[in-house]
């Protein structure tokens, strides 16, 4: 007697892989309109009157309404109402958000009435500035609730599959989208004369990245109809906010999720400083030095689907998350005391190349532990919840660092803010690993079920 086995659109090696270059092409998108402005601090602070803790609160605006709440938000409306709705509604905020970003930016807003009257009151923040952030924030809600569709739409196309290859392939196309916006970014400024046009041609990409969501859900769609799951969610078990509590009272999920923040904390408000911190550091033009730090997401790039398919073949993935925060906590300590004293362009390239490697290591390894940890049914508010973490510390540290940088006239204190966060990080690591030895998640085993 012969069975006959079911097949699914994701069971199609074209299929999924196409449903993931979509989705990771929006992410792309939403990375290049993340650090857009990094590399044209300077030129910013000359055409808007902006300073130091200007550009630091501008920075943070993106997480505010994260960290207010919008994301356990999001993550409930993901469990709900399931990742096309989540999905396409994530890619329209980004892009509403932009084009407000974009509005306060240019030269005519700052013509305007409302502009002068915005920088009218608390005027310590431009006109200029105090738009850009409401458009940032906007953007900001819609970035990282794409962020844990993305990751929960991985999971669900690549059960039982190349899910660590998946998700490193994601976050590296993610990646290089800011090894291009620090290329084109400020190119486009200076063949155009101004800083609008760079945030303009984000904005455009950003329609393109809403555009693939759209595609993706097509096919979403499909897979859904042939496993037979209900329109909205992704679960035939139905999610309720009461099974929020075994996210909370899972000492695991604690680890990850702080590991998460004090590990990204180190990192994504680096990277809204390096440039400058080049161009001070090693006395060169901004262009030279964005172009130096652009090097940065690209060997994390090159090896994170590797490192992503180790995984799901050999494993040992708390190891990895160990070995990352090390790497980092020694990038940070030598841009404190050691680039200063050897300003040398060579070095400071090896630095970055070597702070990618960690950046590889750690996300490779910590977004595919989730699953192994967290029920199906509230995947998507576990990731949430971990999101809603790290966006606390990703809005408050570059608060921190530009107060810091004032005060001290340098980034030596800084990158020691940041070295301390991966002393932490290498911490959480250690618990995560004591702690699956104990009880046996798996986050040492492959992802692969043979």
């Amino acid at each position: 007697m012969t069975q006959t086995i079911k097949k699914y659109i994701n069971d199609s090696f074209a299929a999924r892989w196409a449903a993931l270059i979509l989705i990771a092409l929006a992410m792309f998108f939403a990375y290049m309109f993340v650090d857009v402005m990094s590399p044209l601090q300077s030129l910013i602070e000359k055409t808007r009157g902006w300073n130091g803790s200007v550009f630091g609160t501008y920075a943070a605006s993106e997480y505010i309404l994260n960290v207010c709440g919008f994301l356990i938000l999001a993550g409930i409306i993901l469990d709900k109402m399931g990742v096309r709705f989540t999905g396409i509604l994530s890619t329209s905020l980004m892009v509403v958000g932009a084009a407000i970003k974009y509005i306060g930016i240019t030269d005519w807003f700052q013509t305007t009435a409302f502009c002068e009257w915005l920088g009218s009151w608390w005027v310590a923040l431009p006109g200029s500035a105090k738009l850009a952030c409401l458009g940032f924030m906007i953007f900001g809600c819609g970035c990282e609730m794409a962020g844990i569709t993305v990751s929960k739409a991985i999971a669900k196309w690549f059960n039982g599959k190349e899910m660590a290859l998946a998700m490193g392939l994601e976050m590296a196309i993610a990646r290089l989208g800011v090894f291009a916006v620090l290329s084109a970014s400020p190119r486009l400024a200076d063949k155009f004369g101004n800083i609008e046009a760079p945030i303009l041609f984000c904005v455009v990409l950003l329609l393109i990245g809403l555009i693939n969501f759209i595609v993706f859900s097509v096919m979403d769609s499909k897979l859904d109809k042939q496993m037979g799951v209900t329109a909205g969610g992704d679960s035939e078990e139905e999610f309720k906010v009461s099974d929020l509590g075994k996210i909370f009272s899972s000492k695991m999920f604690w680890f990850v999720a702080l590991l998460c923040v004090l590990y990204y904390s180190a990192i994504f408000p680096f990277q809204r400083y390096a440039t400058n911190f080049l161009e001070v550091t090693l006395n060169i033009p901004n262009t030279e030095a964005a172009d130096l730090f652009r090097w940065f997401p690209i060997l994390a790039m090159v090896l994170t689907p590797f490192l992503g398919a180790f995984l799901d073949n050999k494993g040992k993935g708390a190891t990895m998350l160990m070995i990352g925060a090390i790497i980092m906590i020694a990038c940070h300590l030598s841009f404190a005391f050691l680039l200063p004293v050897f300003p040398n362009k060579a070095f400071a390239l090896l630095l970055i190349v070597v702070l990618g490697v960690s950046f590889s290591l750690v996300p490779a390894a910590l977004w595919p532990s989730v699953p192994k940890i967290i029920d199906p049914v509230i995947l998507g508010s576990a990731y949430s919840l971990i999101f809603w973490i790290q966006n606390v510390g990703l809005c408050f540290v570059p608060l921190i660092i530009g107060i810091a940088f004032e005060k001290t006239g340098g980034y030596v204190v800084p990158m020691i803010i940041f070295a301390s966060f991966g002393v932490f990080a290498f911490i959480m690591s250690f618990f995560l690993k004591v702690e699956d030895k104990k009880k046996g998640y798996g986050l040492e085993l492959p992802n692969i079920k043979k």
